[in-house]
């Protein structure tokens, strides 16, 4: 890949936005890298954790403009969203279809399209160098489903209303007050702390930490009673896995858990 570059390291796959010099904006090959990064993560039984975050200064300054906005991928854009029924972006698809974990280690700006991918993943680690912006009204634009779907679910309607309307940019304390993200860090400190917990949750078995986020995705619009079901229905199943027994059997035992996703 040219501008995404990926690499793992005990069962977790990090992922890095690799176009420093323009603060890691996004063409359209580079949304493709990233979908693919993604796609190759969620099939992988290696990974069990993804750990996303930018190189240099700027973890995302959202859309190139001159290449999406006012270049030739323009045209590219607008025809795929004059679909009869436009598909959401893939990119966004697949960072929220990946069944593994996925956290945002924010080093710099993530703006526009940038706050909306932290948006995409699960937990959110900020440097105390973060900002984030929901850009898109000043461009004449809607956000993308980050914000105008997540958003209001992590820091509340009036809130994301807020942000949303006036475009204002926050730094990296006022996102852990208001839940956008839920540790703020010195820079020096940001990968290790995202690596931390990237390695507490991939030493966990992998089959029920995606039947996990898989309930918390479901969570957002079930019932009560469909919760309910799904629930039952997955420990159905998780209480036949290896890993179950495992993770019963060291507790026995009172030794350390090995699990292996079987």
């Amino acid at each position: 890949m040219q501008f995404i570059t990926s690499e793992l390291d005990n069962h977790v796959a990090t992922i890095t936005l690799n176009r420093p010099e323009v603060m890691n904006a996004l063409n359209r090959e580079m949304y493709a890298e990233l979908e693919q990064a993604f796609r190759d993560a969620h099939r992988d039984p290696e990974v069990r954790c993804v750990v996303l975050t930018g190189a240099g200064r700027a973890f995302c300054s959202g859309d190139d403009v001159k290449q999406i906005m006012l270049g030739e991928q323009r045209d590219e854009t607008v025809t795929r969203l004059r679909e009869a029924r436009p598909r959401p972006t893939p990119a966004a698809a697949a960072v929220l279809e990946c069944d593994k974990p996925v956290i945002a280690a924010v080093n710099g700006p993530a703006v526009g399209w940038g706050m909306d991918l932290t948006l995409f993943c699960d937990i959110r680690i900020a440097s105390e160098n973060a900002k984030f912006g929901e850009l898109f009204i000043k461009r004449g634009l809607v956000a993308d489903i980050g914000g105008l779907w997540r958003l209001p679910r992590v820091v509340g309607p009036s809130k994301a209303a807020e942000l949303l309307f006036t475009g204002d940019v926050i730094d990296a304390r006022e996102a852990e007050r208001i839940g956008l993200v839920s540790r703020v860090v010195p820079p020096d400190e940001l990968r290790t702390a995202a690596m931390e917990i990237a390695r507490k949750i991939a030493a966990n078995p992998p089959i029920a930490m995606r039947y996990m986020k898989e309930g918390l995705r479901k969570s957002v619009h079930a019932s009560m009673q469909e919760m309910g079901e799904y629930v039952g229905s997955s420990l159905a199943y998780l209480f036949t896995t290896e890993d179950h027994k495992e993770g019963a059997m060291s507790f026995v035992e009172r030794r350390e858990p090995v699990f292996r996703g079987r």
